[in-house]
């Protein structure tokens, strides 16, 4: 099948999905109430609450946290030279985890305040990054001090853990379940401008990820800025991922499955492809899990962990 045929599949599958997302739930709505609240058409009132007032977001939340995961898991494996390298690898995760405990579990918590405290986390550990990449020539370097940084944030979270009573310890937890349900309109506003701005980075970065990808030495020799490509790619990144961490919580095994099934589909390396192959396929991943948390009342956590683990498990046999 050719690419563009591709991309209008993949789209169509896209539209289809959001309509089945919206539909199920606790309470069943027809397909063609979805349709009709959507479209302005028939619909009875009480469903096109539901619809408009809360599924409708948590299905564009759904949406948005897939693309931003997946290109930000591509850029990331592309930068690194590391199959195995996800949206979280430099401790964005880990920075935010590391805001939100400091909030929860010192008895301070608050909707707003978590989303805040993630951005708070995740911002911090860009700038100590983005410091980091200004002075390390060696990108792998990079890597191992931010995987460095994040193992010590977790012990501190582990301590905070540990000191921390029964109740702030619990809403700690199902944080880190990662969750789609609990993004208000003002916070999926401010999400989606994050996310919109990380794309628009990306977007300027195409020819800079192919370059990398042939090497360092070759990107040089090409006239590329390696510093600063690199600057672009984790800021970037730290927009997408750390927009995602912030609203939705750690969403675990998207952004390191998908880049790989899109090359799969796809079977170019060209990033000019991929980065939209990863979007649409980060997109439907993550609709397909919504549906499935949904179908079966468990963490979104849980259903993209086990979706992903099998994709990551033939990786690493394959590598």
């Amino acid at each position: 099948m050719k690419r563009g045929s591709l991309f209008i599949l993949l789209t169509i599958i896209t539209g289809i999905l959001i309509l089945i997302d919206i539909s199920v739930g606790s309470v069943s709505i027809p397909i063609a109430d979805v349709i009709g609240a959507l479209s302005g058409g028939e619909c009875s009132v009480h469903n096109r609450t539901i619809i408009l007032d809360l599924r409708l977001i948590k299905s564009i939340t759904a949406l948005l946290v897939g693309i931003a995961l997946g290109i930000s898991g591509l850029q990331m494996q592309t930068l690194f030279h590391n199959p195995l390298a996800g949206p979280y690898v430099l401790g964005l995760s880990s920075g935010a985890s590391l805001g939100v405990a400091l909030l929860l579990l010192t008895g301070m918590a608050g909707t707003f305040g978590i989303a805040g405290a993630a951005m708070i986390g995740a911002a911090a550990m860009m700038l100590l990054l983005l410091i980091a990449n200004e002075r390390i020539k060696d990108v792998m370097t990079l890597l191992v001090l931010g995987i460095m940084a994040s193992s010590g944030i977790s012990a501190i979270v582990q301590i905070l853990q540990y000191l921390s009573d029964e109740q702030a310890l619990k809403a700690y937890v199902i944080w880190t379940m990662g969750s789609l349900a609990e993004v208000t309109r003002p916070q999926l506003a401010t999400m989606t401008i994050a996310i919109v701005i990380g794309v628009i980075i990306t977007i300027f970065t195409l020819k800079s990820l192919n370059l990398i990808m042939m090497g360092e030495t070759y990107a040089r020799t090409a006239g590329l800025n390696l510093t600063r490509s690199r600057f672009m790619l984790l800021l970037s990144t730290t927009l997408l991922a750390g927009a995602v961490t912030a609203f939705c919580g750690p969403i675990g095994f998207v952004g390191l499955a998908v880049p790989h099934i899109a090359r799969g589909i796809f079977r170019t390396a060209d990033h000019r492809i991929l980065i939209p192959g990863s979007a649409l396929m980060g997109a439907i991943m993550m609709l397909c899990s919504d549906i499935v948390s949904r179908q079966f009342l468990v963490p979104i956590n849980a259903v993209t962990s086990l979706a992903g683990i099998p994709i990551v498990i033939y990786i690493v046999l394959r590598k």
